[in-house]
């Protein structure tokens, strides 16, 4: 979908398009939200959108959508998983490694989770599955959801009150901010690993 017609549905139904496009994209199917970030970024900038509202709707939907896929793993989920998780070769056994595995990343799973396309949207349904407490949940998913979210929309704020923005380049944009993203924390990651090893060979 091109930033083209994503403004005309932002012009047709306002606001609340925001908010849908970011529910669905983590209930739904994996697509570049951050370049829609970074392009509701670019129209605050131009002034066609109100900041405020353009930021609600969007950390709205997000939150939103982890909750909803949140309640739908821990009521629907484990059900599921019982009665068909045998035919996918999901046993007792894997699951419970597997939920084993989740449990100790957790907080990092949902907090930067966010960033990750396929991630995001698995993590909510997991956290459901896995009995993660509520309180818990609802708060890594609300500093996740503006952790992921204000980066890129102030990218796009920035950038577009310092150059024209064409919004054919808007997606190439948005994936080039993801890839230094993701690059810094697997930096982070690969030294803190690399730290590790250095500890236990002492």
């Amino acid at each position: 979908m091109s930033m083209d017609v994503v403004m005309d549905y932002i012009h047709q139904y306002g606001y609340i398009i925001i908010f849908l496009f970011l529910f669905f994209g983590i209930v739904g199917i994996p697509a570049p939200e951050e370049s829609l970030i970074f392009f509701i970024g670019v129209l605050i900038a131009q002034d066609k959108l109100n900041a405020t509202l353009a930021t609600f709707c969007s950390v709205g939907g997000a939150f939103t959508g982890m909750m909803v896929a949140y309640i739908g793993g821990r009521f629907i989920g484990y059900p599921l998983l019982n009665k068909f998780g045998k035919y996918i070769g999901l046993t007792k056994e894997r699951w419970e490694k597997a939920e084993q595995k989740y449990r100790y990343n957790v907080n990092r799973t949902i907090l930067f989770g966010f960033y990750m396309p396929g991630i995001r949207q698995i993590s909510p349904y997991f956290a459901g599955i896995a009995n993660v407490g509520m309180p818990r949940f609802i708060l890594l998913s609300l500093l996740g959801a503006l952790l992921w979210i204000m980066p890129f929309l102030l990218g796009g704020y920035f950038i577009g009150r310092s150059f024209n923005v064409n919004p054919e380049y808007v997606p190439y944009l948005g994936l080039f901010f993801l890839i230094i993203f993701i690059a810094y924390f697997l930096v982070k990651w690969l030294r803190k690993k690399r730290r590790k090893r250095k500890n236990s060979q002492v």
